[in-house]
């Protein structure tokens, strides 16, 4: 599919609001607030590509953070489509050692929506990183962790929920869940530069986090960039973050059934205090202020979102390398609202 050249593209787009967009990012990179970007979107069968700072195209690829954590969870939905588990069974089904109490009462239904009563992170999340600790020891730290209410009776983020999904799918498989992920998810939608951990690439190679303070650690380190965490540990780059967006809409070909797909997009957690879709945020707001209530997507806490709009039939993907912390209200959200802006009628 072509891309276009800015002035030409994306005609049914009001081309002045995508021009903020692309104005917004250029000022931040031109003052050093933001060293790389890439901006993509995508309407109809249009689509606008750019990167950058020091980006080197719009297919440069990013750690993605949380935008991981859909992936993860389309993972083990090609399983529950398998017939290999329902969202109705306890974790402890497949993971004897979370048992105990009320964790004897979370599904795989929670801990894919938020609602499995973990915290985000064990209390010793720190020590574990900076001793290079292996994916098994923040299962069993998570395993530990006290549940902070009642499964399914409220909605707290929690990746180490996310852990947990994966690692049900490590015991099912029998493979590392980076290696089943590229087999059933990434390669067959032709995500050939997405991949849990560095995939065989060099970090040099990829868009480097500004962070705060160099760790042996952080997010750039060789430990963390090749740890393949499931609920952050993705790269990939904007068109193929699309691609997969995309695959909701038109889920072709058939990772999984098109009802799964599309219950996954949807709000899970009717009557609890945030809507949550399965892996997917869909909390109205949560994207651009002109995205209708059917838009789903994710955030990451290294600067990066992403979303696609049923409605207008958009799909935008911004990946920097700022963290979120400091640029969501920055520059982000700004972003994000005008491309939702861009995608209405005219």
């Amino acid at each position: 599919m072509p891309r276009h050249p800015f002035l030409g593209i994306l005609a049914a787009l009001r081309r002045e609001r995508l021009s903020t967009a692309v104005r917004l990012i250029e000022e931040a990179c031109f003052s050093a607030e933001v060293s790389t970007a890439t901006l993509f979107v995508k309407q109809g069968n249009q689509e606008f590509a750019r990167g950058f700072g020091r980006a080197l195209g719009a297919d440069y690829v990013f750690l993605l953070a949380s935008i991981t954590k859909p992936m993860t969870a389309t993972g083990v939905m090609i399983l529950r489509d398998r017939g290999e588990l329902s969202l109705n069974d306890p974790v402890r089904k497949y993971i004897p050692e979370f048992s105990g109490g009320d964790r004897d009462l979370v599904t795989i239904k929670h801990i894919l929506t938020h609602t499995s009563g973990l915290g985000d992170m064990p209390p010793e999340n720190e020590q574990l990183r900076k001793r290079h600790a292996p994916l098994s020891d923040f299962v069993a730290a998570t395993c530990r962790m006290p549940l902070l209410f009642k499964p399914g009776t409220q909605v707290k983020y929690q990746s180490m929920g996310i852990l947990l999904a994966a690692e049900i799918a490590e015991r099912i498989t029998k493979q590392p869940f980076r290696d089943f992920l590229r087999k059933e998810l990434f390669t067959p939608l032709g995500m050939h530069h997405t991949s849990l951990g560095l995939g065989g690439r060099q970090i040099p190679d990829l868009a480097i986090c500004q962070v705060d303070r160099e760790t042996n650690w952080d997010w750039n380190s060789p430990y963390w960039r090749d740890f393949g965490a499931p609920w952050g540990g993705a790269h990939s780059s904007g068109p193929e973050v699309a691609r997969f967006l995309d695959f909701f809409q038109r889920p072709d070909p058939p990772v999984i059934k098109p009802q799964t797909a599309a219950e996954m997009i949807v709000d899970q957690n009717m009557g609890l205090n945030e809507p949550r879709g399965i892996g997917f945020m869909v909390k109205p707001g949560a994207f651009g202020k002109a995205c209708s209530p059917k838009t789903y997507g994710h955030s990451g806490s290294t600067g990066t979102i992403c979303w696609a709009d049923p409605v207008s039939n958009t799909i935008c993907v911004l990946l920097t390398t700022k963290p979120a912390a400091q640029s969501r209200a920055k520059l982000l959200i700004p972003v994000c609202d005008a491309v939702s802006e861009a995608a209405l009628p005219a």
